[in-house]
């Protein structure tokens, strides 16, 4: 598992040189308005978001990429077990990638995403999931990275 957080920032450009140069490494994807960097150390997926209506440095959202569908189903399970309201389990296009995603809200509003990648693509989002709800979720409810 790997955490992931992802910021909002004022300008791409400048963000994407301190971080490359905090972090000694470039951005595993680059994307208009969006870059993201996959660490090993820290085990970390970091991603930025250009917004010029967010407050610079906020959190856009927090996450946890897992390694397989199987492992979302069993967090999804897991915090719905807990007593948390998540999103069920969809299928997304999100964050320029194709993910098997549920979601949850902290009690002061964060979103936390568990999530696998399954592709990569080249649009940012769509509105609509690819389809699962496996959980009883309505397509179009769960939230998205941006």
């Amino acid at each position: 598992m790997r955490l992931q957080l992802a910021l909002n920032v004022p300008n791409l450009d400048e963000a994407i040189e301190f971080y490359s140069k905090l972090f000694g490494a470039s951005p595993a994807k680059v994307k208009p308005g969006y870059a993201n960097w996959s660490l090993d150390e820290p085990s970390l997926k970091f991603v930025i978001f250009e917004s010029a209506s967010a407050q610079p440095g906020s959190v856009n959202h927090l996450g946890f990429e897992v390694e397989s569908a199987q492992e979302v189903v069993d967090h999804e399970r897991r915090l719905s077990a807990s007593g948390l309201a998540t999103t069920g389990i969809d299928d997304s296009i999100c964050c320029f990638a194709e993910k098997v995603e549920t979601w949850v809200t902290d009690p002061c509003g964060h979103r936390w995403e568990v999530y696998v990648k399954t592709a990569d693509v080249e649009m940012e989002s769509v509105t609509v999931p690819l389809g699962r709800s496996a959980v009883g979720v309505a397509s179009g409810d769960a939230p998205c990275c941006g």
